[in-house]
């Protein structure tokens, strides 16, 4: 049986009650019409933040950080609710896990919230049992539909390497689209990144990770799309099918994310100066947003915190380290003085 942890009340509220308490009824928050407007979830600011993936440190093993705290939190305001529960993937599918009430100043809110402590890297699906009747999450954007049609709830954790919104040929084809933005293109920085994955223990994180893709920025992407970002999750499945036609336009005898490198540089010119030969501009209309929010996505990915899904075992920050150094040759980027084990060096800090 999982266990469940249970945080003090100003926890759950000074998470949720920023996004849940409001009052407009403004179908604001659809997500690119991820939710229709009578949706419930199109009237929460940020809906995508729930169920709350924090931090958990572990004082039994204090140089470790291998488990997510998931709060899972319900908004039984106005309604008649006698008891919630939580099933999912992350414990057995026959465990119901209650959800307690949320108490300010001694008083019930309408909050429900449990917490459960999830391992890292990984994807799982959920159900409310309101009243012993199973019931989508009525906050959060995530949804999986199984093989058999059916519709859960879903959430990852930090570091989650699993596809969850882009196609395979999708994954392909922004592999060289993001590769040729970064600077590990130049041959500094391909062979930066060989000996840095070299000094690596590949038998123990090659089934964790795609080297094939720079630093995980392609992974960055599918995580940031599934949720804080899903309203451009259409502006992906759009912009990236019309540049599949356009490379087969132009050399048809190989697969778009195989074409030649000089392919892609007119391919870069053209869409950062939005005239594009065959692009289709009735299904996008500007082909240079699509460009900039790539490149945005892309640098994001490879330097933000690998908990993120990119900036994969901190690639990107090596590199920087390595290459911004003083005239004594010490780093200027000493990024490992500022985080924990297994990361970094610091002994204070516990994210």
């Amino acid at each position: 049986m999982l266990p469940a942890l249970q945080f003090s009340d100003d926890y759950y509220l000074n998470y949720c009650a920023k996004y849940l308490a409001r009052r407009n009824t403004e179908a604001r928050h659809t997500y690119g019409c991820a939710c229709e407007t009578s949706d419930r979830r199109a009237r929460i600011s940020e809906c995508w933040r729930f169920p709350i993936v924090d931090t958990h440190h572990d004082l039994a093993e204090p140089t470790r950080s291998t488990t997510n705290a998931v709060s899972f939190i319900y908004d039984a305001r106005g309604c008649s609710v006698s008891t919630v529960a939580v099933t999912g993937t992350f414990a057995s599918l026959h465990q119901r896990i209650p959800l307690q009430p949320v108490r300010f100043l001694g008083r019930e809110t309408g909050y429900l919230a449990t917490t459960v402590l999830v391992p890292k890297k990984q994807v799982h699906i959920y159900q409310f049992l309101v009243d012993d009747t199973p019931t989508l999450d009525p906050i959060n954007i995530q949804r999986a539909t199984l093989d058999n049609g059916r519709i859960w709830s879903r959430f990852f954790t930090d570091g989650c390497a699993v596809p969850l919104m882009l196609e395979r040929w999708e994954f392909q084809l922004l592999g060289p689209l993001t590769a040729h933005i970064l600077p590990f293109r130049t041959q500094t920085g391909e062979l930066f990144l060989k000996q840095y994955y070299d000094r690596l223990d590949r038998h123990a994180i090659g089934s964790q990770y795609r080297f094939d893709q720079a630093v995980g920025v392609v992974n960055f992407i599918d995580k940031v799309i599934a949720r804080e970002e899903r309203h451009h999750y259409g502006d992906y499945r759009v912009a990236l099918s019309l540049i599949r036609d356009v490379l087969r336009q132009r050399h048809p005898g190989c697969e778009p994310a195989d074409a030649p490198r000089e392919a892609f540089v007119e391919l870069y010119e053209q869409l950062g100066s939005g005239d594009v030969p065959g692009w289709d501009y009735s299904r996008y209309h500007e082909p240079r947003y699509f460009l900039q929010l790539l490149r945005r996505h892309t640098y994001t990915g490879a330097f933000s915190h690998p908990r993120n899904g990119g900036n994969v075992l901190a690639a990107g920050w090596a590199f920087l380290a390595d290459r911004y150094r003083d005239a004594d040759g010490n780093t200027l980027f000493d990024w490992e003085r500022a985080l924990e084990s297994p990361l970094g060096t610091s002994p204070d800090y516990r994210g």
